[in-house]
C-alpha cells in the first residue's frame, strides 16, 4: 500500500460520495477540526463533534501509527463578547499597558478553556496534537508561522479583497466556484460573521475579513497595503490603510491551519451547522491566498443534536453543558459519567442526527456495564482491536457495527479467554474505562517541573500541552502560589 491507502473510506461533503481516504503523505496524516468558543461553558451539542474526530483520530494513529498523525483543533478566543469582556474587566490594564489585549483575553477566557479540557478528557477524548488559540494569530508571529494579517495582506495582493469604511471584506464574485461545499446558488447566500457588517459590500454574499474598531472597543493595529496596480479598485488614497480593529470569523482557521498543517492538508471537519458559511468562506480564503485548487482533500461533518426530540436552546429549557451533565443532576435527575456520555453519541452513527435524550443514556450505561463485566473475565488485553471491531469503523466510521461486535465479544468472554482479552483491547480504543493504573510520581513530578519552566519562559503553549496530556492520564494540576514566597507552584492529584 505504498499509496498510502489503509482500507478507510470516509464520507466526502465536497463531493458528496464516499471516497477512499489516500493521505497526501502517509508519514503525516493531518486533520483540523473546529473546536469551541471559549465565552461559556461547552453544551452538549459541542461534545458531539469532539467525541466523533476523537475517534477518527485513534482509527487513524491505528492505521498510520501514533507517531504519524497530526490532528489540530483550534480554540476561538477571538469574539466581539469575549473583547468586550476583557475590556470591562481589563480595560484599565489595557490602557495602562499592564496588560496587552490578547493577555486581558487569556484571563477571561482561562476558566472556560480549562474547563473544557476538563469535559472533553472525562469523555475520554485524547488531546489534539495542537490545540492553537485565535488570539496567537491575529499578528504576524516571530516564528513566521500563518496569521490572518498576512494572510488577508494576500488576499488584498491577489484581488480577492477589498476595503471599505474601515473593513477588510472578500470578495465573492472574485472566486469562480466559490460555494463548491454548500451548492448554494450565489445569489441565495449571505455572510456570516461574528462582527455586524453594514450595508457597503459589493455583493450580498461578501463578508468581512478585518473590521475596524471603535475608540471604545478592543482591536488589534494591523496596515494594510495595496498596490499601484489594484490601489484605484480598492478606494484608497495611499497605498497603506492602517485599521485598528478585530479579525472576523471564519480568517482564524484559515490562519491556524495553513500554520500548523500546510496549505493543502488531508481532513478537515466540525459540525453541519458549519458547512455554510465558516467551512465555505474557509474554503475560499484558503484558496485564494495560496491560490491552490483545494483546502482540505476530505470534508467531514457530523450531523445534528436534538434533546428530548426538540432543538436544543435556552427558551426550549433543554440547554445543557457537558460539566452539567457530568457534575449535576440537571438532566435525567442524576450525573452521568463521560463515558456513558461518549457510548450514547457513537451508538448513532456520525453522519445521522441524534436525539440525545435520558432513555438513550440508559441505554447507553446499560450495555457499558454488561462489556464491562465480560472484560473483567480476562487478566490481559489483546495488543491491538481485532479486526472485526476495526473493520466497521474504516467503513466511514461505522461505529453501530462496530459495537455490534463488541457484544459479540462481550458475549464470548465468559466461555473464550481470548474473546475477553480482545474485548479490553477494543474498549481501550474506544476510550472506555477498562481500570486503573499506577502512576510513577517521579515522572509526574518531572513534567511538573518542565511546565513550569515553560511558564517561567511565556512558552503558553508548551504549558498548556503538557498540562492537556496529563489530564488525558488522569492527572490533574492546580495553579496556585506560594504563601511565603508568592512564587508559582504547582500541585496535582489523580481524577481517574
Amino acid at each position: 500500500m505504498s499509496d498510502g491507502f489503509r482500507g478507510l473510506r470516509l464520507y466526502n461533503t465536497l463531493t458528496r460520495t464516499k471516497e477512499d481516504f489516500v493521505p497526501i503523505d502517509p508519514s503525516n496524516v493531518r486533520m483540523y477540526v473546529c473546536g469551541p468558543t471559549v465565552y461559556d461553558y461547552a453544551h452538549i451539542g459541542n461534545a458531539r463533534p469532539a467525541i466523533v474526530f476523537d475517534v477518527l483520530f485513534r482509527l487513524l494513529r491505528h492505521l498510520y501509527g501514533p507517531d504519524h498523525v497530526t490532528y489540530v483543533r483550534n480554540i476561538t478566543d477571538v469574539d466581539d463578547k469575549i473583547n468586550a469582556r476583557a475590556l470591562r474587566d481589563y480595560g484599565k490594564e489595557i490602557e495602562a499597558g499592564r496588560l496587552s489585549l490578547n493577555e486581558a483575553i487569556r484571563k477571561v477566557t482561562e476558566p472556560t478553556y480549562e474547563q473544557y479540557q476538563k469535559d472533553v478528557t472525562a469523555l475520554g477524548c485524547l488531546p489534539p496534537t495542537h490545540q492553537p488559540r485565535a488570539t496567537e494569530f491575529v499578528l504576524p508571529r516571530p516564528d513566521g508561522k500563518a496569521d490572518m494579517v498576512t494572510l488577508i495582506q494576500s488576499l488584498i495582493d491577489r484581488g480577492h479583497a477589498y476595503v471599505a469604511n474601515g473593513e477588510v471584506l472578500f470578495d465573492v464574485a472574485s472566486m469562480a466556484d466559490y460555494g463548491q461545499l454548500s451548492r448554494r446558488p450565489l445569489d441565495e447566500q449571505q455572510a456570516g460573521a461574528r462582527v455586524d457588517v453594514k450595508d457597503h459590500k459589493k455583493n450580498p454574499a461578501d463578508f468581512v475579513l478585518w473590521k475596524e474598531s471603535s475608540a471604545e472597543e478592543p482591536g488589534w493595529k494591523a496596515t494594510f497595503v495595496a498596490s499601484d496596480e489594484n490601489r484605484k479598485a480598492l478606494g484608497l488614497a495611499s497605498g497603506k490603510v492602517a485599521i485598528r480593529g478585530r479579525p472576523g470569523w471564519h480568517i482564524e482557521c484559515s490562519a491556524m491551519s495553513a500554520a500548523y498543517l500546510g496549505e493543502v492538508f488531508d481532513i478537515h471537519g466540525g459540525g453541519l451547522d458549519l458547512i455554510f458559511p465558516h467551512h465555505e468562506n474557509e474554503i475560499a480564503q484558503s484558496r485564494c491566498a495560496h491560490d491552490t485548487e483545494v483546502m482540505a482533500n476530505y470534508w467531514l461533518h457530523n450531523g445534528f443534536l436534538q434533546v428530548e426530540g426538540k432543538k436544543m436552546s435556552k427558551s426550549e429549557g433543554n440547554f445543557v453543558t457537558i460539566n452539567e451533565l457530568l457534575e449535576t443532576e440537571k438532566f435525567g435527575g442524576r450525573k452521568w459519567p463521560g463515558e456513558v456520555l461518549r457510548l450514547a453519541m457513537l451508538m448513532t452513527h456520525y453522519r445521522d442526527p441524534i436525539d440525545f435524550s435520558v432513555r438513550k443514556l440508559e441505554e447507553a450505561e446499560n450495555t457499558l456495564r454488561k462489556w464491562k463485566r465480560a472484560a473483567d473475565l480476562a487478566d490481559v488485553s489483546a495488543v491491538a482491536p481485532p479486526a472485526s471491531v476495526v473493520d466497521p469503523l474504516v467503513d466511514d466510521l461505522g461505529t453501530y457495527q462496530a459495537f455490534q461486535a463488541i457484544s459479540e465479544l462481550a458475549s464470548s468472554a465468559s466461555s473464550e479467554v481470548a474473546a475477553a482479552a480482545s474485548l479490553k483491547a477494543a474498549l481501550a480504543f474506544f476510550g472506555f474505562d477498562i481500570g486503573g493504573a499506577e502512576v510513577d510520581e517521579a515522572a509526574v513530578k518531572e513534567t511538573v517541573a518542565r511546565r513550569l519552566a515553560f511558564i517561567r519562559d511565556k512558552n503558553w503553549a508548551e504549558a498548556d500541552r503538557i498540562r492537556d496530556e496529563l489530564l488525558a492520564q488522569g492527572i490533574q494540576l492546580k495553579d496556585g502560589k506560594d504563601p511565603a514566597t508568592g512564587e508559582r507552584i504547582t500541585t496535582w492529584e489523580v481524577k481517574r
